[in-house]
């Protein structure tokens, strides 16, 4: 994953991008010469270990977004963040869901993209999270130090939480990433902290949420069989972007959109959902721009991951 050139990862997106985007190329909606106006925006996000939930998940945010615009807006999985970068970055994608990390690896390796905003679990919050080190309750390992020697769960090598930030706190605890942990790839949180409950790797990562609330809320984790052995410092909180490409109106639209009327408050005065408003887990979204993510970029420099120092 970390050598592979860019048209090879971009042949390797378009075979797993769901079937409508396949066909990775000039998008069909651009005009001759101008900025695109589709009639239609595909919103796209990497589904957990329930992807079934995808579209209902954001369905309240899908919804006043095509009241705002007039648009069609079509959800759309991707299997991973490659793929998702690709997506937006041959134009099948105008709105997509990233980790911060995602974000930084799709700006870096060119992809015309802005940050629309960032996800907050509460109003009134700074954007933000954290990366937990996990193990099994009635595990020895009691500090990073002990993951030496371990198999290891780790989400995807364009992870922030999932990867980079657990790569660098290794780093510091003096654990190597190539020679002292046998890394597993789960593909997802919820699939790595699963990995590391099931016993297939004796420690391993994934972002506060999913261990507090999202896995134990679906019954997929009991209270107290995992442990958090290792807690990072705050994660600037993940962003949604859109494709620069796009109309400038439109993206305007788009923008105001996120910024003042994608979070659950106003979802829910204003019909788009009853009980459950969240998005994704999440209250809702902040403004954030570029500068948002540059605590990530120095974590880049810590671990010096190719996929994330090169411009």
């Amino acid at each position: 994953m970390f050598n592979v050139s860019r048209r090879l990862l971009a042949v390797v997106a378009c075979a797993v991008l769901p079937l409508g985007l396949a066909a990775c190329g000039p998008s069909a909606a651009s005009d001759q010469g101008g900025a695109r106006n589709p009639d239609e925006l595909v919103f796209a996000s990497i589904p957990s270990e329930d992807s079934t939930s995808l579209e209902q998940e954001f369905k309240p945010l899908v919804d006043m977004l095509a009241k705002e615009t007039g648009k069609k807006i079509r959800v759309e999985k991707a299997t991973d963040y490659a793929a998702v970068i690709e997506g937006q970055r041959t134009g099948k994608i105008d709105i997509a869901m990233y980790g911060p990390l995602s974000y930084v690896v799709a700006r870096n390796s060119g992809v015309r993209i802005s940050p629309l905003g960032a996800q907050v679990e509460t109003p009134g919050t700074a954007p933000g999270y954290r990366s937990y080190g996990l193990v099994r309750a009635d595990s020895p390992i009691q500090r990073l130090e002990d993951f030496r020697g371990k198999q290891v769960c780790f989400v995807d090598p364009n992870s922030t939480s999932g990867y980079l930030y657990p790569k660098a706190a290794l780093q510091t605890a003096g654990v190597d990433f190539e020679r002292d942990v046998k890394p597993v790839m789960a593909g997802g949180h919820d699939a790595s902290a699963l990995g590391v409950q099931s016993g297939q790797c004796e420690a391993g990562f994934a972002y506060d949420a999913m261990v507090d609330k999202l896995l134990p809320e679906k019954g997929s984790v009991k209270p107290g069989e995992l442990r958090v052995v290792w807690r990072s410092e705050l994660i600037p909180g993940s962003p949604a972007a859109i494709s620069d490409d796009l109309d400038p109106a439109l993206k305007a639209k788009v923008t105001e959109a996120f910024r003042t009327k994608a979070n659950a408050d106003y979802l829910k005065a204003n019909g788009f959902c009853t009980d459950k408003c969240d998005i994704g887990g999440y209250w809702g979204f902040v403004p954030a721009d570029d500068k948002t993510f540059d605590s990530v970029r120095q974590v880049c420099e810590v671990t010096r991951d190719k996929q994330c120092t090169e411009g």
